[in-house]
């Protein structure tokens, strides 16, 4: 990421840290994730933009039975995480530079954090090289997003002070062509809604 708009979502993620876990949305989009990615015991699983960890304590409360590692640039929510699930190991890391072994990894997951990404396409290009020969990568992207009911920049009231790019993303057909020259495919998708918000969730193989 370019260094301006790295401190520009650090700061913002850092000043929702403490309540990210009040929304009911947040922690129903991570039940719902977990479910959707159906990891295999003794699974090594990576959170990219992990935020609090919200994913991966679904999956440690679904008894997943995996190995749980979440990466994120802010160090406030990465504070909230590692108070709140232990057991997993959490390290503050650019998306587009993952301080991870190639091939060391059975599952990706992105939950709402592509759109962050000023180069995508690098971020994306990381999930290839730490997967292993057969893993997979599981995303949740904005199809619709209702502005009123997310802070962070995001809201009409508010600029974001840092570029996203849900357009990127939005339908599975967007998904797979930002994928594809990272080799994936769009294996399986569902659509999930919240609100005014609709969620694509995504399986991409290799």
């Amino acid at each position: 990421m370019t260094d301006e708009h790295l401190r520009a979502v650090r700061a913002r993620f850092d000043e929702r840290a403490g309540e990210y876990d009040d929304s009911a949305m947040h922690r129903a989009l991570a039940a719902e994730v977990a479910a959707f990615a159906e990891v295999r015991p003794g699974s090594d699983v990576l959170d990219v933009a992990t935020g609090t960890g919200l994913v991966l304590r679904s999956l440690r409360d679904a008894r997943a039975g995996a190995r749980l590692t979440g990466v994120d640039l802010s160090p406030g929510m990465l504070a909230v995480a590692r108070e709140r699930l232990p057991e997993a190991a959490f390290i503050e890391a650019d998306a587009t530079a993952l301080p991870i072994l190639d091939a060391t990894v059975d599952v990706v997951i992105c939950v709402t954090g592509m759109h962050l990404f000023p180069d995508p396409a690098a971020a994306i290009a990381e999930w290839a090289r730490v997967l292993r020969p057969g893993g997979r990568a599981v995303t949740a992207t904005f199809g619709r997003m209702d502005p009123a009911a997310h802070g962070g920049g995001h809201g009409a009231a508010q600029p974001p002070a840092y570029p996203t790019r849900h357009d990127l993303f939005e339908t599975p057909e967007l998904l797979a062509a930002a994928v594809a020259p990272a080799g994936f495919a769009v294996a399986r998708h569902a659509w999930w809604t919240s609100g005014a918000d609709r969620i694509l969730l995504a399986e991409l193989t290799r």
